[in-house]
């Protein structure tokens, strides 16, 4: 595919959200090519993270480090007319936001009650540089600044209505929603990151969207600071919601 026809997807996330289960919809699709965290080894080498996440020494490895080179090949040329980029918005670390002109953003956000004691079972003690949600809000009023205001997706209206919440989300993006987008086969994909063994048993073991359930577990005390700070984000993201 010549680099100008190719349609151009970031889905920005904070972790233990259903980014990965919104990949692998996409990757039904036989017009798309999925990425999994292309930034992932640039965030690690860029802060001190790589000490606590499980996997990072193979990602570092494996993976470029050199945000600016991995920018530079998400904007060339793809084999496929639209190439769908699973993205962390932490990982946006000493990068210039320039790019972002050249991709359609969404933004990815998930009620933090529900996705910081899931993040606490891996990462005991996360800050808010590691669940993005000021670096959500600080993206969306970027792009709202320079008037290419994002799409905004909140996980628990996705899990409610899948199809409806993929027709949606398809119609922003001036692509014909598929019903293959709903269902995948049980297992990993090959797009998957080679830290998928750490996070990515819950989608393995599906086969597409899981039902939307409240979680009754208590909440761990120790995360209730970060819980204030980010739950005003939260409200505010989801309100512009689609």
């Amino acid at each position: 595919m010549k680099k100008d026809s190719v349609k151009r997807i970031c889905l920005w996330s904070g972790p233990r959200n259903i980014s990965t289960a919104l990949m692998y919809s996409f990757a039904q699709r036989k017009d798309t090519l999925v990425v999994d965290e292309p930034l992932y080894a640039h965030y690690l080498k860029s802060t001190d993270a790589d000490s606590y996440h499980p996997g990072a020494e193979e990602i570092l490895g494996t993976m470029e480090q050199d945000g600016q080179k991995v920018i530079a090949k998400m904007l060339g040329p793809h084999e496929k007319e639209i190439v769908f980029f699973k993205q962390m918005t932490h990982h946006l670390v000493n990068i210039d936001y320039e790019f972002l002109k050249h991709t359609i953003n969404i933004i990815l956000t998930r009620d933090p009650k529900e996705m910081l004691s899931s993040y606490a079972k891996a990462i005991r003690n996360p800050s808010m540089k590691d669940v993005g949600y000021a670096a959500h809000l600080e993206l969306y009023q970027y792009l709202e600044s320079i008037d290419y205001p994002p799409i905004v997706l909140d996980s628990g209206k996705i899990l409610l209505k899948p199809k409806v919440g993929l027709q949606n989300l398809c119609k922003k993006l001036n692509i014909p929603f598929l019903e293959s987008m709903l269902s995948w086969n049980e297992g990993p994909i090959k797009e998957d990151g080679c830290w998928a063994k750490y996070w990515y048993k819950s989608v393995h073991n599906s086969t597409g969207f899981k039902p939307y359930k409240a979680k009754d577990e208590r909440f761990p005390d120790h995360l209730n600071d970060l819980l204030s700070r980010c739950q005003p984000i939260y409200e505010q993201l989801s309100a512009l919601s689609i």
